[in-house]
């Protein structure tokens, strides 16, 4: 796969999933603006791609907010002359009972993990329409959007609407030679899930793989939809996860 002259956004890339993919994809010669709402994550993330050779810019900010959407967008155009692959991993978990969840609470969830991931979507797809070259969005779904997971009811929703959402925009985009997937993962080591000091020993214990995913695995399958190697693939879902959902034991 090569990216070479590519330009691409790809936000919640401070740490974790994004990150890796933003390092993977500059790596192999695309230009990425990197999002993240940490402003220092932003930078650093950026930095540390720079420094390993990668052409990437910080773009920080709130993905959620429509207006900023557009920004990242414009950013790219303006800055480089083009986009040709967006990648929509910014998301939040908010865990609470479904007794007690709060509006306050549902809404955020919905207004970055849906909502933002709409309106980047449909950004992206107005300037790639424009450009007439086609173009690649990914989306960022989870193991949760198929398995039924404790105090998720709100995060499981939103993302397996994401799955929709994508096989829904397969109408929309097809004509313009834009495809859109979403990826969904499964437990996978990051700064934040190693927080958790039995986190590791518990997923690998329930996964069939023997073990949690690591940031390579998503992005390694992250690259493979959103290049020309995947242009007849579209409307999909791809569930990334050592066999997770196959069985779905409980970690509570």
């Amino acid at each position: 796969m090569t990216f070479d002259k590519k330009v691409a956004i790809v936000t919640g890339a401070g740490q974790g999933i994004g990150f890796e993919i933003s390092k993977q994809l500059a790596l192999q010669g695309a230009t990425v603006i990197l999002n993240d709402i940490d402003t220092a994550l932003a930078q650093q993330a950026a930095e540390a791609i720079t420094a390993a050779k990668g052409h990437c810019i910080p773009l920080p900010g709130d993905s959620g907010d429509i207006s900023f959407i557009r920004q990242m967008v414009s950013t790219a155009v303006t800055q480089f002359g083009r986009l040709d692959i967006v990648i929509a991993n910014a998301g939040i978990t908010l865990f609470g009972d479904f007794f007690t969840y709060t509006p306050e609470a549902f809404n955020r969830v919905m207004q970055v993990n849906l909502g933002g991931t709409f309106f980047l979507a449909q950004a992206a797809a107005n300037q790639m329409k424009q450009q007439a070259e086609g173009g690649s969005i990914l989306f960022m779904s989870s193991v949760t959007g198929h398995q039924a997971h404790k105090d998720l009811a709100a995060y499981g929703m939103s993302k397996a609407a994401l799955e929709m959402l994508a096989k829904n925009l397969v109408i929309e985009l097809s004509p313009y030679k834009i495809t859109v997937n979403t990826i969904a993962p499964g437990a996978t080591l990051t700064e934040r899930t190693l927080d958790d000091p039995s986190y590791e020993k518990t997923w690998s214990g329930l996964t069939p793989m023997g073990r949690p995913a690591y940031t390579q695995d998503i992005a390694s399958a992250a690259l493979f939809l959103v290049s020309g190697q995947a242009r007849h693939i579209t409307g999909q879902s791809l569930i990334i996860d050592g066999g997770w959902t196959s069985i779905s034991p409980s970690p509570f």
